[in-house]
């Protein structure tokens, strides 16, 4: 057997970092056994999905590199076929014709929770023996229902959580197919998942309560064309923010690409979501090749894992540092142009940026770390006060005329510093600080006379000038 596993997104939103995660354990499990991942687009909500969710989907997964086999498939382009599988369910009693008005199953509703009683549909129009229904209303588009089984249990021995069991008594007749003729989410999942020869569901555990239903809706199909599977389930455990709480904005909840907006990379985004509940020994970082022949079910967490921003950034830091400097120039120059920044000829970029790649956590810091060998720094005003005092102008202007003299390369940089120190007899950070915060606006920055040998020399001479003046 092939194993086919498969993403199903509704585009009614971005992509956002739950919905990465089972896409990546998806992925993964498919690759893991030499079998397919297929995309589908659960368009049905009309009201709500949108093309440009469909896109943001669809970015999101090229970005994150995870390429599937087969797909995008759209639900929506797929209606033939639900209605085909409809009649045949109508037609096998499995499916009945449902008059129920709105307000008469909204009034129903309201007496059940008056009641104390689970909401359910009270089974008014489902076709028993020797039951007369009631006459149809002729005002009435009806909705189609799916006839569950009233007796029995639903078993399913859950990849992650373990066996589950649950009453078919539990269940009320879903509807499958609304009056308009649409038909509903967990019918066109159930039909889907069969067409598709899905395998493996792998999903949140928000479709819990639904997979009993889809489970009986596969057996009746079943029943009709025969040799109908069921899958296997796996139910992912939501994340949660870093304080327990439900996982939202603030906590890291946003779509996917706003991680690359934010300047990470997408190697460290997949690495921090594989870790997200599932573990490998102590293995922290490892390439998507490593995670796709180590990845098992086995070793997902039933619990809720929570999301971290520091342990990405730390895994994000790690990336960057490793990656290849020409890797990222192109990377950076797009960020530095979104700064207004033009690359001239003032600097070279890749030796810029092993420079301080070692110091920071995002691609954006990057960016805005060596922005002022680019353009003219903006000063931190403390920085200046504390630093730029009357009393270092003079040592700063006696270093500006040997700076001057010198062939430009980094150790004879450091020679010329060291021999104002030595001339003024100050300690050498009382020369080099003021001359960073003269160059680059702040007072933390690499070694200085590496930075000023990156820079021309004519740019870093008019800079101090400027600083003293």
């Amino acid at each position: 057997m092939i194993v086919r596993t498969r993403f199903a997104p509704s585009p009614t939103g971005f992509l956002h970092i739950g919905g990465a995660r089972t896409a990546l354990f998806s992925w993964a499990f498919a690759k893991k056994h030499g079998g397919q991942f297929i995309l589908r687009i659960e368009d049905t909500d009309v009201a709500r999905s949108t093309p440009e969710a469909v896109q943001a989907i669809l970015d999101g997964m090229h970005w994150l590199g995870l390429d599937y086999d087969e797909g995008p498939f759209y639900q929506m382009q797929r209606m033939d076929r639900y209605k085909q599988v409809i009649q045949n369910m109508l037609d096998a009693g499995s499916a009945y014709y449902c008059y129920s008005s709105k307000d008469e199953l909204d009034a129903l509703r309201e007496q059940q929770m008056a009641n104390k009683q689970k909401p359910r549909y009270d089974g008014k129009w489902r076709p028993e023996i020797d039951k007369v229904l009631p006459t149809i209303p002729e005002d009435i588009k009806p909705a189609i229902r799916f006839r569950n089984p009233q007796e029995g249990v639903v078993v399913w021995q859950d990849l992650v959580k373990g066996r589950i069991e649950i009453a078919n008594a539990e269940l009320d007749d879903l509807i499958i197919a609304r009056a308009d003729g649409t038909p509903t989410y967990n019918f066109c999942v159930v039909v889907d998942d069969s067409d598709m020869g899905i395998t493996q569901v792998i999903r949140g555990d928000d479709h819990v309560n639904n997979t009993p239903r889809q489970i009986n809706m596969l057996m009746a199909l079943g029943e009709i064309d025969g040799a109908i599977k069921v899958p296997q389930y796996a139910h992912l455990s939501m994340i949660l923010g870093s304080d327990g709480q439900k996982l939202s904005k603030r906590h890291g909840a946003v779509s996917v690409m706003q991680y690359d907006d934010d300047g990470y990379l997408p190697e460290a985004v997949l690495n921090y979501l594989a870790r997200l509940g599932w573990s490998h020994g102590d293995d922290e970082v490892f390439s998507m090749q490593q995670f796709a022949e180590w990845f098992d079910l086995d070793h997902i967490t039933p619990s809720a894992a929570q999301f971290n921003t520091e342990k990405l950034n730390w895994i994000n830091a790690h990336y960057i540092k490793q990656a290849d400097n020409a890797y990222l120039v192109t990377d950076i120059s797009k960020r530095l142009s979104k700064l207004n920044i033009t690359i001239g000829a003032q600097g070279n970029l890749p030796a810029v940026i092993d420079l301080y790649k070692e110091r920071i956590n995002t691609l954006n810091e990057l960016a805005s770390s060596i922005a002022y060998f680019y353009q003219k720094p903006v000063f931190d005003d403390a920085a200046r006060e504390k630093h730029l005092t009357s009393e270092i102008k003079p040592v700063l202007a006696t270093l500006l005329s040997l700076l001057a003299l010198i062939d430009w390369q980094a150790e004879a940089i450091h020679d010329a510093i060291n021999e104002v120190v030595n001339q003024y007899q100050l300690k050498f950070p009382k020369v080099a600080m003021p001359l960073r915060v003269a160059l680059t606006g702040i007072a933390q920055s690499p070694s200085i006379d590496q930075v000023m040998a990156l820079m021309s020399k004519d740019e870093v001479l008019a800079r101090i000038n400027f600083a003293i003046s």
